[in-house]
């Protein structure tokens, strides 16, 4: 079983904190180039954050993306869940299905105590606790 945060997620979180970082309008080209992606990924998984209101994309020659947030007011979960959707809460660890009533499975009890203390850990971290000091 592995847990891992998704390839889009990363990019998200890393975009986001790159752009509050420069503190100014960055071309996707730029950006990109910074986190190690291509332009036309970074526009997949920015497209939610503007959405939400996290990062402002202007179009045109003189256009970019910037940072519209204040970073402590966003947790590490909402920007996975804002990229990958909502968190399934009710899917079974060990199959594809639902997991409760009457016939869990064996890890039910453990893994759901765990994917909550989890989801928790997650809302309460925010992206301003991301970034480095100094």
């Amino acid at each position: 079983m592995r847990l891992e945060i998704s390839r889009r997620a990363d990019l998200a979180t890393r975009a986001i904190l790159e752009l509050t970082r420069e503190g100014r309008r960055m071309k996707s080209a730029m950006l990109a180039g910074r986190l190690g992606t291509t332009p036309g990924f970074l526009s997949q998984v920015l497209t939610p954050l503007v959405a939400h209101g996290w990062v402002r994309s202007d179009p045109g020659p003189t256009g970019g993306y910037t940072a519209s947030v204040d970073l402590g007011r966003v947790s590490v979960l909402e920007i996975i869940e804002a990229v990958e959707g909502p968190t399934d809460s009710g899917r079974c660890v060990m199959e594809d299905r639902a997991c409760a009533g009457s016939g869990p499975c064996a890890l039910h009890r453990p893994w759901s105590g765990a994917r909550a203390q989890l989801l928790t850990e997650l809302s309460d971290t925010t992206l301003s606790s991301l970034v480095p000091e100094g």
